[in-house]
């Protein structure tokens, strides 16, 4: 075996002190950004702070931020604009060849725009001739389906609320939001098997759980205030089990920043006692494994099984079916391992379960789901102190949004009440979500775009024919508080809007006023910014989508938008009439610092489901799913190499067949790329395909050589990436990973889970071709 070069620090500690006071300074943010931080979830006048949706512990703290936050309102905080004088030094054509770091430090948007061909520049624009054009070019639409209107999770519950009123009012469901790229899954098994789809699990069980295991998780990386709740878990006797195809650094010591201690001694705090390697893609084998084990040695629990769940039988067939060889083969570890692991799991009096998006981004996303979900249950595990499901979601509000109404397939309880509500009638057919919005786009039925935050064109699959499409409609909007490469293809009409960050004060006649959010495990908390806005033209989103709707639907809309952009208390009332769970907001969300716990009915053993119960589910794909799609790829890449009259590689094409999938960098949030350091995996550049070293020798491989990678898409056609820079690190057998959102290309729109509709960014079968051998360097 040869030795893998590791970070050998603790995760946090000086290091993300340093990462953090160098990315202030970089953004030219250090003052502004130094204020926002003592401000961030802090629980009287504060702002939730939008680098993760992780929930706020009931202890407060001075300072409660992490590094990946602190980057985020680094960013959010810059005192460069983007604004009339920076679009007439760039024109467009010359933007969309700046790499995504690049448009990232341009700076904040700070003036409405618009794009003028005939220039090829965005030019300034007054608020009120925007909206004349956004009215005009919606009025004229042949049907309100024609539009599209795209949420990012960092918006906030009140002018999330307005915009899904807006654009139902307008005639349409057409509501994608991030969550069709990201949590989807989660929310349609747990939703079905649980009866809704959010996390059992409130903040203070992972004090008194006993084994959490996680499920594709980099919370070091992705959501780093996870790791003090972790260590402390720990502390308290708590066994933590990572599973997952990378052995992630991060993960291993915790050196608290809030502890003196750890920061003057070196103390660190130790987390993950065992990581369980598994082939990409290969959890629900793995579980099948636990499952399998636990049921036939009678080790579950069955009177929660008999007295609160449906399904079993219909499982347990499945279950028996299933071979040990299969199993094994399905997720590479071995049936011994797994028995070990099912013991802990058959011992343990409350157990987590807490997954990321390594879980959902798969074809068969919502298969991983279920079978968490199904373990859980087999244990008994849902609605107990210190166990239950714990998705964690990336976006601070993304889950908040989705309890606003931004859905694309709404339920009819919730139309219902808005009808009852506003007196107006609502669409009642589904809406398109990100994937068939993009394919409308391509097909140009889609004729205007409007995007409430996000980067839509570089998160979604087919980012150049996202971006190619977005230049043949009649309008494009996007509200926002940066440039992104989204906003570089215009189409007729391209309007950017800037709005109030997270950070910055909402000032309206009606006084000062702050918003909400819900965080992962379904607590609603306040947030409100501090800073003076980077600009006086800056609009508040609840103040541009009631500006919006008041000159699209004009007079024939009796809602009074006008008086919710001003006065939030106005929005949080017909919210509080609209949307179950909320009645009296405005006087909970008062109530306590740190908000309320929305009503969770799984926790309290009810069971909003089809049959009443928890619903046990069975897989829809075949446990050797993966093996079977390499094998496959296998198969046409040795027919290809046989019938090549050109080929001159005399490798044996079965070693060049791989598992790929994606991951974020330690410097970047979502597709907001910060910077160009992964410290936790020693790299600093983006061009990079992570792969074991002693897969690299089995090749014949070195570090440094240049790597194409390629796949044939869902249409038979070849997409390839690259060239890539070979780079060591320690991942299961078979799989290699590069960076999102670079590699979108490589997946298409037609890979995705069947109901949920998710991208498989996290795991796709491709082919390797070494195209130069070198020493190029790429470690930090």
């Amino acid at each position: 075996m040869r030795k893998i070069p590791v970070y050998a620090h603790p995760a946090a500690g000086w290091p993300a002190l340093i990462s953090s006071t160098r990315k202030l300074m970089d953004y030219k943010a250090f003052l502004r950004g130094s204020i926002s931080v003592l401000h961030s979830n802090q629980p009287k006048g504060g702002f939730d702070c939008p680098g993760c949706a992780w929930p706020d512990h009931k202890s407060h703290k001075a300072i409660d931020v992490c590094e990946n936050g602190i980057k985020v309102i680094a960013s959010e905080t810059m005192s460069t604009r983007a604004d009339a004088a920076f679009f007439a030094k760039h024109t467009v054509t010359a933007l969309q060849g700046w790499s995504g770091y690049e448009l990232e430090h341009s700076g904040r948007l700070s003036e409405p725009l618009y794009y003028d061909a005939a220039q090829d520049r965005y030019l300034a624009i007054s608020w009120q001739d925007a909206y004349v054009r956004i009215a005009q070019q919606l009025q004229q639409l042949d049907s309100p389906d024609e539009a599209l209107f795209y949420t990012s999770g960092r918006v906030t519950n009140e002018p999330a609320f307005m915009f899904q009123l807006f654009v139902r009012c307008f005639g349409t469901n057409n509501l994608p939001d991030c969550s069709n790229m990201c949590h989807e899954p989660t929310s349609v098994m747990l939703g079905k098997q649980l009866g809704i789809g959010k996390a059992t699990v409130v903040l203070e069980d992972f004090e008194q759980a006993k084994l959490i295991m996680l499920f594709g998780q980099n919370p070091a990386t992705n959501h780093p205030r996870m790791l003090e709740m972790l260590a402390h878990a720990h502390k308290q006797g708590c066994r933590i089990i990572s599973i997952n195809p990378m052995r992630e650094q991060g993960l291993s010591k915790f050196r608290n920043p809030q502890k003196p201690t750890h920061m003057a001694a070196g103390q660190s705090d130790e987390m993950v006692d065992e990581v369980i390697q598994i082939q990409i893609g290969g959890d629900v084998a793995l579980l099948t494994g636990l499952a399998k084990w636990l049921t036939k040695n009678d080790r579950i629990n069955s009177d929660f099984i008999e007295n609160q769940t449906s399904g079993y039988d219909a499982l347990d067939t499945w279950l028996r079916q299933q071979s040990w060889t299969d199993v094994e083969r399905g997720c590479g570890i071995s049936k011994a391992e797994i028995i070990n692991l099912a013991k802990l799991v058959a011992d343990s009096p409350a157990t987590i379960c807490t997954w990321g998006m390594g879980i959902t981004q798969h074809v068969q996303g919502e298969d991983n789901v279920a079978m968490i979900t199904n373990l859980l249950l087999l244990m008994g595990m849902i609605g107990i102190d210190g166990a239950g499901a714990s998705p964690v979601r990336g976006h601070s509000n993304v889950q908040g949004d989705r309890t606003m109404g931004i859905h694309e397939r709404p339920k009819q309880s919730l139309l219902d009440n808005l009808e009852r509500v506003f007196k107006h009638p609502m669409p009642q057919e589904h809406g398109l979500d990100v994937i068939a919005g993009a394919k409308a786009l391509m097909q140009g039925t889609i004729k205007a775009f409007i995007s409430m935050g996000g980067n839509y064109a570089v998160a979604a699959p087919d980012k150049s024919a996202i971006q190619n499409a977005l230049t043949n409609t009649q309008l494009n909007v996007f509200v926002a508080t940066k440039l992104n490469e989204t906003m570089l293809y215009p189409g007729k009409n391209n309007l950017i809007l800037p709005c109030l960050g997270r950070t910055e004060r909402l000032m309206t006649v009606k006084g000062e006023q702050f918003a909400t959010i819900e965080d992962s495990m379904c607590q609603v908390v306040p947030t409100q910014g501090r800073l003076e806005p980077i600009s006086e033209t800056l609009k508040s989103e609840a103040q541009i989508v009631a500006d919006m709707a008041t000159h699209v639907l004009g007079s024939e809309s009796s809602i009074p938008w006008q008086a919710m952009s001003t006065d939030f208390d106005i929005v949080r009332d017909y919210i509080a009439e609209a949307i179950d769970g909320f009645e009296n907001f405005n006087q909970r969300i008062r109530a306590a610092e740190r908000g309320f716990h929305l009503y969770h009915p799984a926790r309290h053993h009810v069971w909003n489901t089809d049959s009443g119960k928890a619903q046990f589910e069975v897989p829809q794909y075949p446990i050797t799913y993966v093996a079977a799609q390499m094998a496959q790829t296998t198969s046409t890449y040795q027919h290809h190499i046989k019938d090549s009259k050109n080929s001159n590689n005399n490798q044996n094409p079965e070693q060049k067949v791989w598992q790929l999938t994606s991951v974020r960098s330690h410097d970047q949030f979502n597709t907001m790329i910060f910077g160009f350091q992964d410290r936790y995996r020693q790299t600093d550049r983006r061009d990079v395909l992570f792969m074991h070293p002693d897969e690299m020798s089995r090749l014949g491989w070195q570090q440094g050589d240049q790597v194409l990678v390629s796949r044939q898409d869902s249409k038979d056609q070849q997409r390839t990436l690259g060239p890539l820079i070979l780079t060591e690190m320690d991942i299961a057998a078979n799989a290699v990973a590069t960076y999102y959102p670079e590699c979108n290309d490589l997946i298409d729109l037609d890979s995705h889970a069947p109901d949920s509709r998710t991208p498989a960014y996290k795991s796709v079968t491709v082919v390797l071709e070494r195209i130069h051998q070198g020493s190029i360097a790429s470690s930090a």
